[in-house]
């Protein structure tokens, strides 16, 4: 009898290994037809038919795309359906509203319901990759790059393949920097067909890096591959530099940035560095701190802003090393600001670097400024669209630059301050609204008295 019960133990336990219940594992969803329709650019329709044992009450879709975050981010929209215990679902994500994704973005996408037991169901993860069906891609592939054009043949599209190649090669020897996963690159035959792929986007856009998606877009013509080569070099090393510094606690300064995607393509072009020899001889330079933001929108002081970042850059690589620049970026990365970031990596901070890029280029020194001058940097809050239609511009938060334009000047010396002049107007309303109470004061008191003269009278 007691073999009989350890024998049924043994079987009892041998059926438990072979058949586990699962604990706590949300129950298989039902769903079929599920499908994400693109039209691109404008938007992406989410369809799914699901069915449950019960009538289905709540139906949530789940949906994001594959991109650097600084944590995980699920969108959930509540698409409007007739409970039943078989429903049809639809949900159109509009780009116009949220802002168009990179073409070659990767979107995700579940669904998620409950019937009126409460037993819910969730769908298996979906992803579509979100890009135009106009033109037929083709694709060749080298080591962490995957390059897709449409227009000309493949001996173009090798050509600007290499250049990438070498381009990564270049930014690994110059600046430590390596690719984190495979970039994907979207070659547009021209700027019209790269204008029409994405939304709010300047006409006169080129080329765009993406790097918290790992993709760079470009319209090349293959009358301008020359141009395109160096374009796609530029525009993957702003891909690079912005997965090694990722971060959600600091930023890389604009000259930074953009110096050295001018210095992976290689030499300044001649106009480029006439004219940063110019600004030079006449000493005209831009101070670092005002390149540190956005660059201008005047043509001449952009082009400048851009040679100017290279020639930083290349002093600092060909001054210090690579190791040191590599040091830099990733002390940015963790949250460090620029001065900081330099202080303990170069023992100078953006003023001393200005001092001696300027003296390692035979440039005039910095003029240092006692009263120095404030420049906006903007800071990001929701605008507000008036009654009359037009936008409010975004406030601005100035911070301190030193300039030679207030050299000489005395602030201190005006006899009448913008404080006296405030004085002086607040007294003068307040004179006024005493005499307007007085006078209606006075007016009150003539009615009054007039009016009972007139009651005398008719009694």
């Amino acid at each position: 009898m007691r073999k009989i019960l350890i024998l049924s133990l043994v079987l009892i336990s041998l059926t438990a290994l072979l058949h586990p219940v699962a604990v706590g594992a949300a129950p298989a969803a039902q769903v079929s037809r599920n499908e994400a329709v693109i039209k691109f650019p404008d938007m992406v329709t989410f369809r799914a038919s699901l069915q449950a044992g019960a009538k289905i009450t709540s139906v949530v879709l789940e949906y994001g795309d594959e991109q650097l975050t600084c944590g995980d981010v699920v969108a959930k929209s509540y698409p409007q359906f007739t409970p039943g215990a078989q429903v049809d679902v639809e949900w159109t994500w509009e780009m116009r509203q949220s802002g168009s994704l990179p073409p070659g973005a990767t979107i995700w996408w579940r669904w998620r319901f409950t019937d009126e037991s409460g037993k819910e169901s969730v769908s298996e993860r979906q992803t579509i990759t979100w890009l135009d069906s106009h033109h037929t891609w083709q694709t060749i592939t080298a080591e962490n790059l995957r390059l897709h054009w449409y227009s000309g043949d493949r001996t173009f599209a090798q050509e600007v393949l290499n250049a990438a190649k070498g381009g990564l090669v270049l930014n690994e020897i110059s600046a430590g920097l390596k690719p984190d996963g495979t970039i994907d690159l979207y070659i547009y035959a021209n700027y019209n067909d790269l204008g029409d792929a994405i939304l709010y986007e300047p006409s006169w856009t080129g080329g765009q890096a993406f790097p918290d998606f790992n993709i760079v877009i470009i319209g090349i013509e293959p009358a301008n591959l020359d141009w395109g080569k160096k374009a796609t070099v530029h525009e993957l090393t702003h891909v690079l530099v912005g997965h090694l510094t990722f971060s959600c606690l600091g930023s890389v300064p604009t000259w930074l940035n953009e110096g050295l995607a001018v210095y992976s393509e290689g030499e300044l072009n001649l106009d480029s560095q006439n004219q940063l020899d110019e600004a030079i001889r006449k000493d005209e330079l831009l101070t670092v701190r005002s390149i540190s933001g956005g660059f201008s929108e005047v043509a001449d002081k952009a082009n400048l802003s851009y040679s100017q970042s290279f020639s930083i850059v290349k002093f600092l690589i060909g001054t210090y090393g690579q190791p040191k620049m590599t040091e830099l970026l990733t002390t940015l990365r963790d949250g460090t600001t620029i001065d900081d970031a330099l202080v303990k990596v170069y023992g100078f901070d953006v003023d001393g670097l200005e001092d001696a890029w300027r003296k390692g280029i035979g440039a005039k020194p910095r003029a240092a400024s006692p009263n120095p001058t404030p420049v906006p940097s903007p800071t990001y809050v929701p605008t507000i669209v008036p009654v009359s239609g037009v936008p409010l511009s975004v406030t601005p938060t100035p911070f301190v630059v030193p300039t030679s334009s207030s050299i000489g000047v005395d602030q201190s010396s005006n006899s009448w301050s913008n404080s006296d002049t405030n004085v002086l107007v607040g007294l003068v309303v307040l004179l006024l609204c005493c005499c307007l109470l007085v006078i209606g004061i006075v007016a009150l008191v003539i009615y009054f008295i007039n009016r009972a003269r007139k009651g005398d009278s008719h009694a």
